[in-house]
């Protein structure tokens, strides 16, 4: 068969744009031609573009007009007026997460401690209802970039329910390091949030997709979430918070830990950890209680390798694994960390997706069901825990 050529666009020049290249270069389904780069900030689209031997697009239509396949690795804010610029030229989009949100006002004085969540909570929902609008008129199509879902041990469970029909009865899982390395990260009106949309994302988009997966399986429909109840806590902003100085503890209006509770159509539940409040490194994992196997998915860290450096300068040009710290001392040495996380997984199914019409597992509707999961859980934090519905913005 000879392979099809997609080009491919990247909107954006930091953390995100750079693994999504990176991951180009392992996708073997498909021919990819990079086009180019498109960030609003020149000095960083040039730095992105000359480092990586890339066109420089000066504007986001040119970039869209020369790709078939547009890469959102902006900051969530934009993510949902790139997506429609790209639908509506019939565009595959590959949306990073969160897939949208809530930014506030648009005011540069937005204050994410003071606003009423039930404005948050609708505010995303519209915003989800018009991105999936801009997809149902167009040719092209999105694709939800949550690596977890297209992370090996996810992807194992996935056949594992598909083929012994289990029925899951209580997920747990959790995603936390010692803080985010993007600026933009901690202002709610840039990021939309903070641990919740943040970082709890990951292992929730994970446990949602795992009940879309055994409804499908089962009865052709995937199982939705339809309540939840969360806590969210700021503790790095607390008056007594002694920083030590291994925390980032800088945020400006969000919350730095987060739990949120799932309960499921069909009445089974899951529950996610997210936070800001852990050193050693990222702690991603989920655990799968199903009425016939139980699953642990250990995302990172992991036991497949593990190094012992006496001297922390003996390993200055060893990557070990992100966030670890230190380098001193036994670590979780990841041989292949974007191998274990999905990204080139992901990165080569999103491809095949869009060049021969595979079927989508990470798709609108999971991202849908994800955002609205989240800022149900907002305003059942405002509300101390109680239980809220969570809309069907898909359907």
């Amino acid at each position: 068969m000879n392979k099809k050529t997609l080009r491919a666009g990247i909107v954006g020049s930091g953390f995100a744009a750079k693994f999504h290249f990176d991951a180009l270069s392992r996708v073997h389904g498909t021919v990819v031609e990079t086009a180019g780069v498109f960030s609003p900030i020149e000095k960083n689209r040039v730095a992105f573009a000359e480092e990586r031997g890339l066109r420089a697009f000066d504007g986001l239509e040119t970039l869209i007009e020369a790709s078939d396949v547009v890469h959102v690795c902006s900051p969530p804010v934009t993510h949902e007026s790139v997506a429609i610029s790209a639908l509506k030229r019939d565009k595959w989009v590959i949306v990073e997460k969160p897939f949208t949100g809530y930014f506030g006002d648009g005011s540069g004085k937005f204050n994410g401690d003071d606003f009423p969540r039930q404005q948050a909570l609708d505010g995303a929902a519209e915003s989800i209802r018009r991105i999936l609008e801009a997809e149902r008129s167009s040719k092209g199509g999105i694709l939800y970039a949550e690596n977890w879902v297209y992370a090996p041990a996810i992807q194992k469970e996935r056949e594992v329910l598909e083929k012994t029909g289990g029925q899951i009865l209580w997920m747990h899982g959790e995603e936390s390091h010692s803080g985010s390395h993007s600026p933009d990260y901690g202002k709610w009106r840039l990021s939309g949030g903070g641990s919740l949309v943040g970082k709890a994302c990951h292992p929730l988009t994970a446990a949602l997709y795992l009940k879309h997966v055994e409804g499908k399986a089962r009865d052709g429909r995937p199982i939705r979430p339809a309540t939840v109840s969360a806590r969210t806590h700021a503790i790095t902003r607390m008056p007594d918070f002694r920083d030590a100085g291994h925390i980032r503890a800088n945020y400006t209006d969000t919350e730095d830990f987060a739990m949120i509770h799932v309960v499921f159509e069909d009445g089974t539940i899951a529950d996610i950890v997210a936070s800001e409040l852990v050193l050693g490194g990222v702690h991603n994992w989920l655990e799968v209680n199903a009425n016939n196997h139980r699953t642990i998915c250990n995302i990172s860290p992991n036991t497949s390798m593990q190094t012992y450096n006496p001297v922390e300068s003996q390993f200055d040009d060893v990557y070990v694994v992100e966030k670890i710290g230190t380098k001193q001392g036994w670590a979780p040495t990841s041989p292949d960390e974007d191998w274990f996380t999905g990204y080139q997984h992901e990165m080569e199914a999103f491809y095949r997706n869009a060049a021969y019409g595979t079927p989508i597992q990470s798709d609108s509707r999971l991202a849908a069901d994800c955002i609205a999961a989240i800022y149900a859980g907002y305003l059942s934090a405002e509300k101390n825990g109680a239980e809220v519905e969570v809309p069907n913005l898909s359907d």
